[in-house]
């Protein structure tokens, strides 16, 4: 982890502003990688801000469709509630009604994790696929190109919750966490696996987020209260994308709405 996060927050009027941002950057960095090394792996979240920004990619309306290299990409998931694939609170059916139905992925390129099942078998199968997707050995961890996260209310992102065991979990790559506070189970990739991927972004909206973000960037640290503080990307660079009211507690940004922070170890 390297000593120093420099935070770039780019702020947008409201959410169907942040949505086209949010479009925009992930369909450049999905270039970008493309361009490098012929191929896409990413880690998408669940949640509304997500929806509005996967429906877009997929709108022929844009040209967003066009751009993205679907023929190279691989989808993967950052989370999952413990429901099966087609209840109204999966993140997978989500991310199908608003992208997957809509464009040219095959099955192979869609990794789903699996919520129907017990949550540490649901664990482990994903943690085995990602093995063998990136043909890890021993510690390795999976190089996504690209990782997008959320925050709760509660500075929870991914679904590394308050007080939970996950937020101590390093030696897995999927973890099974129970959340008491909400009485249920997550599936999430472990927080080593997030910041080892060469582009990770937040997308957070919402005047409730105000106050955490605040204290996940500018407070002192305290992971066990502000999970979002694990996020400390190998890249040393976190971007993180918001509306107007969730930027409301941080410095004003320049006159281009881009805002900067730093953050020591």
């Amino acid at each position: 982890m390297p000593s120093k996060l420099h935070v770039t927050y780019v702020v947008e009027p409201d959410q169907d502003a942040l949505a086209w941002r949010a479009a925009l950057h992930l369909v450049e960095l999905a270039e970008e990688a493309f361009a490098a090394r012929g191929r896409v792996r990413i880690a998408i979240s669940g949640g509304n801000t997500p929806k509005r920004t996967l429906a877009l990619l997929a709108d022929p309306a844009h040209s967003f469709v066009n751009r993205m290299p679907w023929h190279a990409l691989e989808l993967f998931f950052v989370d999952e509630r413990p429901v099966p694939p087609e209840d109204a609170e999966s993140n997978y059916r989500m991310a199908r009604e608003a992208l997957l139905d809509h464009v040219n992925l095959s099955p192979e390129q869609i990794h789903r994790m699996e919520g129907e099942l017990d949550p540490e078998i649901a664990a482990a199968h994903y943690e085995f696929d990602l093995r063998r997707s990136f043909r890890l050995e021993g510690a390795e961890l999976p190089h996504f190109d690209i990782v997008t996260l959320g925050m709760g209310d509660d500075a929870h992102t991914a679904s590394l919750f308050p007080h939970t065991a996950g937020i101590h979990e390093m030696g897995r790559l999927v973890y099974a966490n129970h959340v008491p506070q909400k009485d249920t189970w997550r599936i999430t990739l472990t927080w080593p696996v997030i910041n080892h991927a060469r582009e990770v972004f937040f997308l957070i909206a919402g005047e409730d987020k105000a106050e955490p973000l605040k204290e996940v960037f500018l407070g002192p640290k305290d992971v066990e209260r502000l999970p979002s503080q694990l996020i400390w990307p190998a890249s040393g660079i976190l971007t993180v994308i918001l509306d107007k009211a969730a930027a409301a507690a941080l410095p004003p940004p320049d006159a281009d709405g881009t805002g900067h922070l730093e953050r020591a170890r």
